[in-house]
């Protein structure tokens, strides 16, 4: 069995496609292997949970709950998650839970009972593993088009999907691997979160 206790997902670009400041639950489609690596997750009683930055709510594009509709349903479509965990907050509000900064990661591995070193932070773009970085935890990237190539080559560990990247955590907290995924060279700039 894995020493990993818990997988913390983010939500827009790694669980689902991302739509940006989604507050429709029928505009919510999982990515390829989500149902099955969830369920690879689940079947070794690894604990999960989804950290995400919305700062639609912050900018006045999206409420708390439209938010809470669309995390709904992606429970429904690929849940349920142990626990969400949700940053309301702009870029430019200074909170310690907005990822990069760690406190999601911390919030959500406490709610877990888990110590951050127990955790990995599976997510598509920088802020994601830096967050993880920060809390203690262990990070793994799974770059999209918009994942900016930086974000790929500074990252420990790259997974070129979501099912490769949890099969990386079922055989234990992944290593350092530096090695850039030929798919992430494209930079179409950062991304509205």
């Amino acid at each position: 069995m894995s020493p990993v206790r818990a997988v913390l997902f983010d939500r827009d670009g790694t669980l689902v496609h991302d739509v940006p400041y989604n507050g429709d639950p029928d505009r919510v489609r999982p990515v390829d292997g989500a149902r099955e690596a969830l369920g690879l997750v689940r079947s070794r009683g690894i604990r999960t949970a989804v950290v995400s930055n919305q700062s639609g709510i912050a900018r006045g594009l999206l409420t708390g709950t439209d938010v809470r509709a669309v995390n709904r349903r992606v429970d429904d479509l690929i849940g349920p998650f142990d626990v969400w965990a949700v940053c309301p907050h702009g870029p430019d509000d200074g909170c310690h839970c907005r990822k990069p900064e760690p406190g999601l990661v911390l919030g959500a591995a406490e709610r877990l009972c888990t110590a951050p070193a127990d955790c990995v932070v599976i997510g598509d773009i920088g802020a994601d593993v830096e967050a993880a970085r920060r809390a203690g935890a262990h990070g793994i990237l799974v770059p999209t088009p918009q994942t900016r190539p930086e974000e790929t080559a500074s990252a420990d560990h790259v997974a070129p999907d979501l099912l490769t990247a949890v099969r990386a955590v079922l055989t234990g907290p992944p290593p350092p691997h530096r090695a850039p995924v030929a798919e992430a060279a494209c930079d179409t700039g950062g991304r509205p979160r």
